[in-house]
């Protein structure tokens, strides 16, 4: 029996989702890692204009056009939303999907259309940062090829430091 093709397609953010999207990825992360919302980054995560200003916010919606999750396309070290200096590379930042819409493969396909994206803007990595408590993103990295790079690691708060991973492409 063949594997069944997803039933949603990933796309760029309209502006009427953004305020969906950003409870969204609050409401994902809360799920997860509550400690880390602290007031200025739950605000941060429910900016999904100001992302879409800078770089690329992708989401994947179902056939009915409902929200599934969504993610942060970052193009590359000089933008303001990179967490990162690496040379050449990209990044994925805020990825989300709704709790109550895991194991459909929502993160994947949201992660597969940010690594397209660097490939063919010439990248050569993309780096990405994750809480220690993002467990079943962590294995999600690693199945697309992503390692640890503890040399990306940071420091945010002096109870939790981010946990950096990179993919040379």
């Amino acid at each position: 029996m063949g594997e069944q093709p997803p039933s949603f397609v990933v796309r760029a953010v309209t502006a009427a989702e953004h305020d969906a999207l950003g409870q969204l990825t609050v409401e994902a992360y809360r799920a997860v890692e509550p400690a880390a919302l602290d007031d200025g980054y739950e605000a941060e995560l429910r900016d999904v204009a100001h992302r879409a200003a800078l770089a690329e916010v992708l989401v994947a919606v179902d056939e009915a056009g409902g929200l599934l999750g969504g993610v942060t396309f970052v193009p590359g070290p000089d933008s303001p939303l990179a967490e990162h200096d690496v040379a050449d590379a990209a990044s994925i930042r805020m990825l989300a999907v709704d709790p109550r819409q895991e194991g459909r493969g929502v993160g994947r396909a949201l992660s597969v259309a940010c690594l397209e994206r660097a490939a063919a803007a010439g990248r050569r990595a993309v780096v990405l940062h994750s809480t220690p408590a993002m467990r079943r993103a962590h294995g999600l990295y690693g199945s697309l090829g992503f390692e640890r790079s503890p040399e990306l690691d940071w420091p945010v708060t002096p109870d939790l430091t981010l946990l950096g991973y990179r993919l040379d492409l």
